[in-house]
Formats: structure tokens, sequence, C-alpha cells
């Protein structure tokens, strides 16, 4: 297993920023309903790539609605919890797929309607990112949507003290060395700068929530986007 692996499994099986929920987060449902209300597309018979699916609560989710599935996902802990929650029905299926988001993926060209990365591309590192815009860039079709929440950096003073204590060997990342996990932060300039090459950012916004760890409580900023192909 990858370095990364290792460090998702530890993870899973020992959660410190993970949940094991087994329903769809609160941001992905707010994006289906932008799809649904805004872009008049209708939430079944969609080919659905999921990016990072963790333990499979957006794919199981999605599945049930009558959608092909496809997740991918680095730890093996993860994706047997998700494959034991998935259950097939004649109007939709998942596919679970071990494997690294910053590598090649084993989807057809032009397959997928719609992309979910719940922050997940967050641990690429930069060859790994570049592999992951021009995949996806790959099997979205023309007009398909991605939906990416991404660590936001701007006005964050934790993650200021994070990039100046334990920085990564990467621009704007960091170490949580409790854990040993890199992770990678955007300023708004840069995220636009970053997946504009290859899409049109439809909406971007900035989301806080908060999170404990090793009992203390830490704010998170995130970007919400909407994209399209």
């Amino acid at each position: 297993m990858s370095h990364q692996g290792n460090i998702w499994d530890r993870e899973y099986n020992n959660p410190k920023f993970v949940t094991k929920n087994d329903g769809p987060q609160a941001d992905t449902l707010r994006f289906l309903k932008f799809l649904k209300k805004e872009k008049k597309v209708k939430l079944e018979n969609l080919n659905i790539l999921d990016l990072g699916c963790g333990t499979g609560r957006n794919s199981n989710y999605l599945s049930g609605l009558g959608n092909s599935v496809i997740g991918i996902e680095i730890s093996k802990t993860a994706l047997n919890l998700a494959k034991t929650r998935s259950v097939q029905t004649q109007f939709g299926r998942v596919e679970y797929i071990l494997g690294d988001i910053g590598e090649p993926y084993n989807v057809d060209d032009n397959w997928a309607d719609v992309i979910l990365d719940v922050t997940s591309s967050n641990s690429l590192n930069e060859k790994g990112r570049e592999v992951y815009l021009s995949e996806m860039n790959r099997v979205l079709k023309k007009g398909g949507y991605i939906f990416v929440r991404a660590l936001c950096k701007d006005g964050n003073k934790n993650v200021k003290n994070l990039l100046k204590n334990n920085p990564g060997k990467e621009y704007d990342t960091y170490v949580i060395k409790e854990i040993g996990l890199t992770e990678r932060v955007f300023s708004r300039e840069d995220f636009i700068k970053t997946y504009s090459r290859y899409f049109k950012i439809l909406k971007l916004e900035k989301k806080t929530n908060y999170t404990t760890f090793n009992d203390r409580i830490y704010k998170r900023d995130y970007f919400i986007a909407y994209i399209q192909k």
C-alpha cells in the first residue's frame, strides 16, 4: 500500500478528522439541489465519479437515486465499509475502485456527467494534482459539472501558523505531524487560477466549519466551488 494509503487507513481506523457517517454531506446535497433547481439536471440516470469517496456516503446515496457511480478511494478500510453499505438496485449501481486520485483513472473518456471532490484532492502533491485535473477533464463530458470542496487559507490564523511552523515541501502546504498528512491550502486567486485552466467556475464561496483535534477546536475554512466543463 502507498504511503498515503497507510495514512488514510490509520485515519479511518482511528478517526481524528473523518467521520463514519453513512449519509451524504450537507454541502453535497446543496450542490445537487443547485443542479436540479438552477441547471434543470434530473438526478437520475447520470454517470457520477466520486473522487476520494471514503466510506461511500455520497456514492451510495447517489446510486440509490438511480445513477451509475464510480467511487475511487485510497484507503482499503474506508472502501470495505463503503462496499458493505452499498445496496445495488435495478435503478442504480456503484463500482468501488481502490486507487489514488492523483494517478490515471480506470474510467472511459467522456464518461462522467458529474464529478465530486469533497475535500479529497487537498492531500495531493503537485504532480498528482496535475494528473487529477487532466483526468477530470478527460473523463467529464462537455457541459458536465464538478463539485469541489477545498481548503482555504484566506484569513485563517491556524493555517498561517501551520504554514510557518510545519511547512510542507511544496507551495502552500503544511504537515499535520500527528498523522503525517500533508495538506494543500488555496487562496481565492490560486484556486481560480488552478481550476480555470480546464474549466469554468460557476460559483465560488467560502465556508467555515470547526473541527476538534486532540481535544482542541480548530477553525477550518473551505472553498465551495461549482464548476462546469
